[in-house]
Protein backbone atom coordinates (compact mmCIF):
# COMPACT_ATOMS: atom_id res chain seq x y z
CA UNK A 1 0.00 0.00 0.00
CA UNK A 2 2.92 2.36 0.55
CA UNK A 3 3.52 2.46 -3.22
CA UNK A 4 0.00 3.74 -3.84
CA UNK A 5 0.39 6.24 -1.00
CA UNK A 6 3.64 7.57 -2.47
CA UNK A 7 2.04 7.74 -5.92
CA UNK A 8 -0.86 9.79 -4.55
CA UNK A 9 1.55 12.12 -2.72
CA UNK A 10 3.49 12.64 -5.93
CA UNK A 11 0.33 13.36 -7.93
CA UNK A 12 -0.83 15.82 -5.28
CA UNK A 13 2.51 17.63 -5.24
CA UNK A 14 2.73 17.89 -9.04
CA UNK A 15 -0.89 19.03 -9.26
CA UNK A 16 -0.30 21.67 -6.59
CA UNK A 17 2.73 23.07 -8.42
CA UNK A 18 0.97 23.00 -11.81
CA UNK A 19 -2.05 24.84 -10.43
CA UNK A 20 0.17 27.45 -8.78
CA UNK A 21 2.10 28.03 -12.01
CA UNK A 22 -1.12 28.34 -14.01
CA UNK A 23 -2.49 30.81 -11.46
CA UNK A 24 0.60 32.99 -11.91
CA UNK A 25 0.26 32.74 -15.70
CA UNK A 26 -3.33 34.01 -15.37
CA UNK A 27 -2.15 36.89 -13.15
CA UNK A 28 0.64 37.82 -15.58
CA UNK A 29 -1.79 37.73 -18.52
CA UNK A 30 -4.20 40.00 -16.68
CA UNK A 31 -1.43 42.47 -15.87
CA UNK A 32 -0.13 42.45 -19.43
CA UNK A 33 -3.60 43.13 -20.80
CA UNK A 34 -3.62 46.49 -19.00
CA UNK A 35 -0.66 47.86 -21.00
CA UNK A 36 -1.79 47.05 -24.57
CA UNK A 37 0.96 44.53 -25.45
CA UNK A 38 2.34 43.80 -28.89
CA UNK A 39 0.20 40.90 -30.22
CA UNK A 40 3.14 39.56 -32.25
CA UNK A 41 5.42 39.17 -29.26
CA UNK A 42 6.03 35.43 -28.70
CA UNK A 43 5.60 35.71 -24.93
CA UNK A 44 2.26 37.49 -25.30
CA UNK A 45 1.12 34.95 -27.88
CA UNK A 46 2.11 32.09 -25.55
CA UNK A 47 0.25 33.63 -22.61
CA UNK A 48 -2.88 34.17 -24.68
CA UNK A 49 -2.68 30.69 -26.21
CA UNK A 50 -2.40 28.97 -22.84
CA UNK A 51 -5.02 31.03 -21.00
CA UNK A 52 -7.63 31.98 -23.58
CA UNK A 53 -9.35 28.56 -23.82
CA UNK A 54 -10.12 28.59 -20.08
CA UNK A 55 -11.02 32.27 -19.95
CA UNK A 56 -13.23 31.96 -23.04
CA UNK A 57 -15.26 29.18 -21.42
CA UNK A 58 -15.79 31.32 -18.33
CA UNK A 59 -16.82 34.31 -20.45
CA UNK A 60 -19.19 32.18 -22.51
CA UNK A 61 -21.13 30.84 -19.52
CA UNK A 62 -20.81 33.78 -17.13
CA UNK A 63 -20.98 37.36 -18.34
CA UNK A 64 -18.32 38.55 -15.93
CA UNK A 65 -17.60 41.97 -17.42
CA UNK A 66 -18.19 44.67 -14.85
CA UNK A 67 -17.71 48.30 -15.80
CA UNK A 68 -15.39 47.44 -18.67
CA UNK A 69 -13.27 45.11 -16.57
CA UNK A 70 -13.08 41.43 -17.44
CA UNK A 71 -13.50 39.49 -14.21
CA UNK A 72 -12.99 36.03 -15.75
CA UNK A 73 -9.36 35.82 -14.48
CA UNK A 74 -10.68 36.27 -10.93
CA UNK A 75 -13.18 33.45 -11.45
CA UNK A 76 -10.40 31.18 -12.77
CA UNK A 77 -8.10 32.05 -9.86
CA UNK A 78 -10.88 31.27 -7.38
CA UNK A 79 -11.41 27.94 -9.16
CA UNK A 80 -7.70 27.16 -8.91
CA UNK A 81 -7.68 28.00 -5.19
CA UNK A 82 -10.70 25.73 -4.70
CA UNK A 83 -8.94 22.87 -6.50
CA UNK A 84 -5.82 23.37 -4.43
CA UNK A 85 -7.69 23.43 -1.14
CA UNK A 86 -10.08 20.59 -1.95
CA UNK A 87 -8.49 18.21 -4.47
CA UNK A 88 -4.84 18.47 -3.46
CA UNK A 89 -5.66 18.28 0.24
CA UNK A 90 -7.91 15.29 -0.36
CA UNK A 91 -5.16 13.48 -2.25
CA UNK A 92 -2.66 14.17 0.54
CA UNK A 93 -5.06 12.95 3.23
CA UNK A 94 -5.87 9.83 1.24
CA UNK A 95 -2.17 9.12 0.79
CA UNK A 96 -1.47 9.53 4.51
CA UNK A 97 -4.28 7.14 5.40
CA UNK A 98 -2.88 4.52 3.03
CA UNK A 99 0.64 4.72 4.44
Amino acid sequence: MFILANFLKAIAAVLDVALTIYMWVIVIRALISWVNPDPYNPIVRFLYAITEPVLYRIRRYLPVVFGGFDLSPIVVILGIIFLQKFLVSTLYQLAYRLS
